[in-house]
Formats: C-alpha cells, structure tokens, sequence
C-alpha cells in the first residue's frame, strides 16, 4: 500500500526523462517534509560501511514503511510508465548505505542481473567540492566529461536502466552518507546471488574494517 504521506509520486512523474547517454531522471521533493525529521530518527544504525541489505537490518518506524513502500506496486507502476518498460515482472532488491569509504563511488556500469536501479537520498546538507555526488557518465574512464551530477540530499530521486554503457560513479568521499538503493533483478536467482555477494562482503568487512 502507498504511503502517500511519505512520498510524493508527482516527483517521479514530473522529471524529465534524459535518454542521454542512457535513460535515466533526477528530480528533488520525493520525500514529503512533513515525513523527513521521522525517517532521520528512525534510520537505521548501520557501522559497517557499503550497502547493506534492507532485509538483514533492524527497520521500524516511519523508514520500514517509506522501504515498504518503495518496494511496492504503486512505485514499480509510476516507474514502469516513466521508462516504458513493465517492471513489475522483476523482483526488487533493496539496500542502504550509511558510511562511505574513499575507494567506493568508482566508475562501473552495474551487474547485468539489474535492469533498473532508483537511488532515494538523505542527507539533510551536502558539500559542493563534487566528493560523493554522483554523476551521469559517459564513460568508465574518470568522472568527466558528465552529463549531470545528482546531490545527495534528502528526498532527491535518481533512477536509470541499466545497459553496458550505463556509466556512474561519485569523487571519493569518506564519512556519512545516507542512501537507499531499489535495484529491479532480472529474477529470484539474482537477488540470491546478489544477497549472498551482499552478506559475503558485510562479513569480511565486520572482520577486516572495510
């Protein structure tokens, strides 16, 4: 059921389409204002940094409805008008990220089992130097030449098709930086192939620092 409360679907709805260099939109006021001092109170406390898996960590409150939510059927549908593909077929694999470390953010396309991946933002503030704010690229070879560069503050939505030229990525930037990540998945094997990744990794970075 939609959480209207929490979420503007307008804001989806809204944004411009960009299919340059590959589909995608960014729009802001996707998380209701009126919801934002809740959803800061009952993030999770997450130490380990990376994306962690939604279904692995202690939800409640107002954020375990707004991952509900962004799980949902009304989401997956506003989506599927958006980019014109039927989504709903596709399972959904949620994470969220808390800490970022310096080495992460570096230029990759994605896994080929993702067919859409939205990002929903949380930070109340962000610097303007370019660290941590991803960009649109048009290659895997550095952060520029950029066709746009996504602030990471709270309630803007960014969201892209996968392809082999999908290219993103973020300048290095260590410290807090509240995210969650909806991935469709081409099926159930691939979110349990990506769930074991996910936990695999969470392991060796409870037991090594990262």
């Amino acid at each position: 059921m939609l959480a209207d409360d929490l979420i503007d679907l307008d804001a989806i709805r809204a944004a411009p389409l960009d299919v340059e260099p590959y589909p995608h939109f960014l729009n802001g006021g996707f998380l209701r204002e009126s919801a934002v001092p809740a959803l800061r109170a009952d993030f999770p406390e997450i130490a380990k940094p990376g994306f962690l898996l939604a279904a692995d960590l202690p939800l409640h409150g107002r954020f375990k409805t707004l991952i509900d939510t962004l799980e949902g059927e009304e989401v997956t549908e506003t989506l599927s008008q958006k980019f014109g593909l039927d989504l709903h077929p596709f399972p959904r694999l949620t994470t969220i990220r808390k800490v970022s470390q310096l080495k992460d953010g570096r230029p990759h396309t994605d896994g080929r089992d993702k067919v859409m991946t939205m990002l929903v933002y949380m930070n109340d503030a962000w610097q303007d130097d370019g660290a941590g704010r991803l960009r649109v690229l048009y290659g895997g070879d550095g952060f520029e030449p950029m066709k746009c560069e996504i602030p990471p503050t709270m309630g803007t939505v960014f969201a892209f098709l996968r392809s082999d030229h999908s290219w993103h990525g973020h300048m290095p930037y260590a410290g807090e930086r509240r995210v969650v990540q909806v991935a469709w998945v081409k099926d159930a094997a691939a979110v349990e192939r990506k769930s074991k990744r996910n936990r695999f990794s969470s392991f060796l970075k409870g037991i090594f620092g990262g």
